[in-house]
């Protein structure tokens, strides 16, 4: 009996264990608290993170040391100006700037990464922005992706 009982605890130790490793696996990558959408402009399609929060929104990318091509984050806010900025962030990105109609005003092209104190701003300049996508450097121009361009969300 003390036998059975005690492979009994070792096994739910060791069940316990797995279900432990695949938690802070997940918390790690991140995909427990990620909120996922696809997303079109123009005839590109990306896989994003929202950034709904306060503190998503101010982490945004940063940290990062690689993102899929065809991947980016989208943030959300109420209709006005926008300025965003690359500290920590370790991939160059364009920002794109979208209205409250989904039309896409302006690109930053190619933000570079910054690891200084001090980081350049990147406005819009445009005082009606509502969306904000950020994707890799370069697929903006690669994808055709152009001013005027609709973002279109599910």
């Amino acid at each position: 009996m003390q036998v059975v009982n005690r492979e009994s605890r070792v096994q739910a130790w060791r069940t316990a264990g797995r279900m432990l490793l695949i938690v802070v696996a997940l918390a790690g990558s991140g995909a427990m608290a990620r909120d996922m959408l696809r997303v079109g402009v123009g005839a590109a399609q990306f896989n994003v993170e929202l950034a709904r929060t306060p503190a998503q929104r101010q982490r945004g990318l940063m940290f990062r040391q690689d993102m899929p091509r065809e991947s980016g984050m989208l943030f959300m806010q109420e209709a006005g100006p926008a300025v965003f900025w690359m500290k920590n962030t370790h991939i160059p990105l364009d920002i794109l700037y979208f209205d409250a109609e989904g039309r896409l005003l302006e690109i930053v092209a190619a933000a570079p990464p910054c690891h200084t104190p001090e980081c350049p701003l990147y406005p819009s300049t445009s005082a009606a922005v509502r969306y904000i996508l950020e994707i890799n450097a370069g697929e903006a121009a690669r994808r055709g992706i152009q001013a005027g361009d609709r973002l279109v969300l599910p």
